[in-house]
């Protein structure tokens, strides 16, 4: 049986694996159609439905027009969790893949060279593993949205967060949140690597003359590939939570619908028994943070070669 097709059969098995991976398949098609919808608007100079207050329909409470009810302008809370989706994926795939790069990178290396590579990735990922995570990312997005940086750095930050349709100082909060998690995964991957050089289909191509970069990319990376699936789907969800908070501290998203806004705005009103946009955020919170540990999870089982 090849190795496709034995991986579907083990992953197909497990159906709260099924039902994970549908989710946030879900998930992103959500994401995906709010943003191409964004820029169908922003092309034609349209207010999205998301954005279109109605002061004279504050605090609607959940019904057929409104599923989740309205928020203090009179916006629809259903429509907003979802533009939320598209924000929350964002920064877990933009967050998701600078971790993945740099944790598999100094893992390789490290593992494979070891010596002074081996010290200062070792010096290097204990550094940033006794930086308090979120005061990080704060300070990081702080310099970048009230622009502290250099014009240099601050126009770097400005294209790419143009081109992923962005603010500046949400695109800080990515990078932030992608050069603090990629700790753990440059752990595993460099205890890995120390394991597969001593295999004996590496002494034999270092004796056939292969070169170290060939041997590390050609014959290691791809043993250490499943790792790196298994890690994104928990450094996705570690984003998006992060995100969240980031949000909910008022120094994440501003112009674009955001969970951690929605919550930040429920929290202030639930006194007055407008539950619904803190249930709303929330709950979409809830279902995309599991769905992505149950996929890890059920990838880590189907994945591991000792299983």
């Amino acid at each position: 049986m090849g190795l496709k097709r034995q991986f579907w059969k083990k992953f197909l098995a497990d159906k709260y694996g099924v039902v994970s991976l549908a989710v946030v398949v879900l998930f992103l098609l959500a994401a995906a159609g709010m943003e191409i919808y964004s820029i169908y608007c922003e092309t034609n100079r349209i207010i999205p439905a998301y954005m279109r207050s109605d002061p004279a329909n504050c605090y609607a409470p959940p019904a057929l027009d409104h599923i989740f009810g309205t928020d203090y302008q009179g916006r629809d809370v259903a429509l907003r969790a979802l533009a939320g989706a598209n924000t929350a994926l964002k920064v877990g795939v933009v967050s998701g893949v600078i971790s993945l790069v740099i944790g598999v990178t100094l893992g390789l290396f490290a593992g494979y060279f070891g010596g002074k590579t081996d010290e200062a990735t070792v010096w290097l990922y204990s550094t940033f593993a006794a930086m308090p995570t979120l005061l990080f990312i704060l300070a990081f997005a702080l310099l970048v949205s009230q622009e502290f940086l250099t014009p240099e750095l601050l126009a770097v930050f400005k294209f790419f967060a143009a081109l992923i349709r962005t603010e500046p100082g949400m695109f800080g909060v990515y990078c932030a949140i992608g050069l603090t998690g990629w700790v753990t995964l440059c752990r595993v991957i460099r205890s890995e690597v120390m394991k597969l050089k001593k295999r004996p289909f590496i002494a034999a191509a270092k004796v056939a003359g292969v070169s170290n970069f060939t041997i590390i990319f050609r014959h290691i990376l791809p043993n250490v590939t499943h790792l790196a699936i298994i890690y994104f789907t928990t450094l996705f969800a570690s984003s998006v939570m992060l995100e969240v908070t980031a949000s909910y501290l008022g120094l994440g998203a501003q112009q674009f619908p955001s969970w951690g806004m929605m919550i930040s705005d429920g929290q202030q009103r639930l006194w007055a028994g407008v539950w619904w946009e803190l249930a709303a955020a929330s709950g979409m919170l809830f279902i995309l943070v599991l769905a992505l540990n149950t996929l890890g999870d059920t990838l880590r089982d189907t994945l591991d070669p000792r299983r």
